[in-house]
């Protein structure tokens, strides 16, 4: 009896954060993670009513106008969600390792439109190269660029980053003024908008690369070391530093994938568009509606994704993104007046926070 009270004195005790990780999967893990049984079903939930939210505009948009169902106007939806939507996963991610990043919106216009002066001819302001291939590589470069800014501001400099990001949004902003000459719009040359608005399956491939965007982040987060790292970072920062994690050099990692999925996102808006414009990103979105980062918040924010980190399903911020692209179409077929849609767009992203909080999950 003696031996084995000195036998439990002698062990390790683990501090509390290394006892936070022990779900996460990692060094204190004996197992695979197994997730709540209450989280999980609160999820589930949460989903369930997201989709039952997206069914109810889906039937009204059938009443509201006969156009809503034809191929051709779902084929409208799915090009200008997609485009939502790669952004609004860029900010997820972001977000459930517990930051921020406000600058995404300027990312969206400033890459796609750094790329098109690349390869304008040099009548027209360009520099005019002949390799609209390579255009888009650095378009993509350009966005992996700002997102390694925004981590050097965030990680190694210890900006708040919000405060930081906002400022970066702000430069952007004033260097895409200065990229475009403060145009409003400027057309795509032939070759760029055929890259970027090709379609497979009578889809365009915007579609096709969020979706295999989305599934690629959701199995990560799910079943991939790194997806558990994700959420023991904005769990706690402390816990995940205690496993083992080397917490800066993924948050800074996550800021650089986020670039990127909001430049490919402003990619495929001019495409799709046929125009690059001076406000995308800015003061209005591909699909000329205001403030285009706080829909993207507010997507990620009703599909779940928690504002305080470590929580959140990445099915539920592609619903979310897909929730407010439908409602979009439907104010627009449905000839609501503009000074109204605003109003009704804010309370249908209140109705549908209100409803995810009443399934039980985080508001």
């Amino acid at each position: 009896m003696q031996q084995s009270k000195e036998s439990t004195l002698m062990k390790p005790s683990l501090s509390g954060a290394a006892v936070e990780v022990r779900a996460a999967g990692f060094p204190f893990s004996t197992g695979q993670p197994r997730p709540s049984p209450i989280r999980s079903e609160v999820a589930r939930r949460r989903e369930v009513a997201l989709l039952s939210a997206l069914a109810l505009l889906v039937a009204m948009g059938s009443f509201v106008s006969p156009n809503f169902l034809a191929r051709a106007n779902l084929v409208n939806v799915l090009a200008a969600t997609s485009v939502l939507a790669l952004v609004v996963l860029a900010e997820s991610l972001i977000v459930l390792v517990g930051q921020f990043d406000l600058s995404l919106a300027s990312t969206f216009g400033l890459a796609p439109a750094v790329g098109v002066m690349l390869v304008m001819s040099a009548g027209s302001g360009g520099l005019g190269w002949a390799w609209p291939a390579a255009a888009l590589a650095v378009v993509l470069a350009v966005g992996a660029m700002i997102g390694w800014i925004n981590g050097l501001l965030v990680v190694r400099l210890r900006l708040n980053a919000f405060v930081a990001t906002l400022a970066m949004l702000i430069v952007l902003r004033g260097v895409l003024a200065g990229v475009t000459r403060g145009g409003a719009a400027f057309v795509l040359p032939p070759s760029v908008r055929t890259l970027a608005a090709a379609s497979a399956l009578g889809l365009p491939m915007s579609v096709w690369f969020a979706a295999a965007s989305f599934a690629a982040a959701a199995f990560m987060l799910r079943y991939h070391r790194l997806g558990r790292a994700l959420y023991a970072i904005g769990g706690s920062r402390e816990a995940a530093r205690a496993a083992g994690i080397r917490v800066e050099r993924i948050v800074w990692g996550v800021f650089v994938i986020g670039g990127v999925l909001a430049a490919a996102g402003g990619v495929a808006a001019a495409g799709y568009g046929g125009v690059a414009a001076a406000g995308y990103g800015g003061a209005i979105d591909a699909s000329g509606r205001g403030d285009m980062i706080f829909t993207v918040v507010a997507a990620a924010v009703v599909g779940g994704i928690s504002l305080d980190g470590g929580k959140g399903s990445i099915l539920g911020a592609l619903v979310g993104a897909m929730l407010l692209g439908v409602a979009q179409n439907l104010l627009t077929l449905a000839h609501v007046p503009s000074f109204w849609v605003q109003a009704i767009y804010g309370a249908l992203i209140l109705a549908a926070l209100m409803s995810t909080k009443l399934t039980g999950g985080d508001a």
